[in-house]
């Protein structure tokens, strides 16, 4: 079966696409008053993916082997640029295959990445954008010439346009986050305990946060895996929602307002 790239069926008009975009601000607009700018930074936990990732992983392992051994393109590159001598017994010929085939599949997905974004709006998602909102959802104010392109969610929907202070407060949500992974002193705390579950499995703050308070308030309406995954940590750290939550408020991360 041979890859294909997706394409819409749908074309739409530029007044078609000014409008689409216009409501989609606007709902992320809402999103934003009932629940703050986390909803722009949701990410699905990477341990969903962890099987075909697997699988991704052992499929490149053998063609790393098989192209470092039969004859062809790759195995003459790699005899045509000798490593230097002190690196020959270091680096073995199937290593630099794999590099060299992983360097391939980042540039392939970068493309394909770039092609998602087309999806909808074509390449005028920045014009588009411009053309139907002049300020920045996450602080008000005016869209300047160095705003930038931000994807709520990496699911296909278009990138939004925000300001560059606006993007920054998305970012330092995660900088907050990164700090608090920075281990303290105290290494049998339960603080470095939920850090290190949250890091072995992949997960993210917000997710572990959603499931705990789908789990005290008896809700159905979360994400695959957000009670799943709460309900792990509650059971390894013997610790309550509140609890974990109250945790988490204190560290200053995933907070949903």
């Amino acid at each position: 079966m041979t890859y294909k790239r997706y394409k819409s069926n749908v074309t739409l008009s530029k007044q078609q696409k000014k409008e689409l975009v216009a409501q989609y601000i606007s709902y992320y607009k809402d999103l934003i008053a009932d629940r703050g700018i986390e909803v722009l930074n949701i990410k699905l936990p990477r341990e969903v993916f962890e099987p075909i990732l697997d699988q991704i992983g052992t499929y490149l392992n053998e063609q790393a082997k098989r192209l470092a051994s039969e004859e062809g393109e790759v195995k003459q590159f790699l005899d045509d640029n000798p490593l230097p001598p002190q690196m020959k017994d270091l680096l073995p010929d199937e290593f630099r295959a794999f590099s060299l085939l992983l360097n391939a599949l980042k540039q392939w997905v970068s493309a394909e990445s770039a092609a998602t974004d087309r999806y909808i709006l074509g390449g005028t998602a920045r014009d588009t954008c411009r053309s139907a909102v002049d300020h920045c959802i996450v602080t008000g104010e005016t869209l300047g010439d160095r705003s930038e392109l931000h994807h709520p969610m990496r699911d296909g929907r278009p990138p939004i346009l925000l300001s560059k202070k606006g993007h920054s407060m998305i970012e330092h949500q995660l900088s907050r986050e990164d700090e608090a992974e920075i281990p303290n002193d105290n290494e049998g705390s339960t603080w470095n305990q939920l850090k290190k579950l949250k890091r072995d499995r992949h997960s993210s703050w917000i997710l572990l946060r959603e499931g705990c308070e789908a789990i005290l308030k008896e809700r159905e309406d979360c994400r695959t895996n957000a009670k799943s995954i709460a309900n792990k940590v509650i059971k390894e750290l013997k610790l309550s929602p509140h609890e974990i939550i109250e945790l988490m408020d204190q560290k200053g991360v995933a907070r949903l307002q």
